[in-house]
């Protein structure tokens, strides 16, 4: 079943502008003053209203599966705030990890490590 996280943004410009130009996802305007962001299967939603009484906050890293990471990382590295360059992990895959700018931590990653 999929999941789509709804979380608070500090501005649906800004946000709109990273996840389309930098992070290359399409986006578009949905409910309710709402943003959706959705790419290879992920998606998620994000509102400037104050549903929750509270700063934009997640105690997690959000992970999206990518083809080919290190071309990914290469595209995104010096537009975005890079949380760890790319690593390839203990439990056989390769990520790297970043700040979107609400503070959210997003890893991307790549199954079985590098690409042959």
């Amino acid at each position: 079943m999929p999941l789509t996280p709804l979380l608070r943004c500090l501005s649906i410009d800004d946000t709109r502008r990273f996840y389309g130009s930098v992070l290359g996802f399409d986006v578009h305007d949905s409910a309710e003053g709402t943003l959706t962001v959705e790419r290879g299967g992920a998606r998620l939603i994000f509102t400037s209203a104050d549903l929750w009484n509270g700063a934009p906050a997640l105690t997690g890293t959000l992970y999206l599966t990518v083809p080919d990471v290190d071309a990914f990382y290469a595209a995104v590295r010096d537009r975005a705030t890079i949380a760890w360059p790319p690593q390839d992990m203990p439990y056989g895959s390769r990520e790297f990890g970043l700040r979107d700018p609400n503070g959210y931590h997003l890893a991307f990653q790549q199954q079985g490590g590098a690409a042959a």
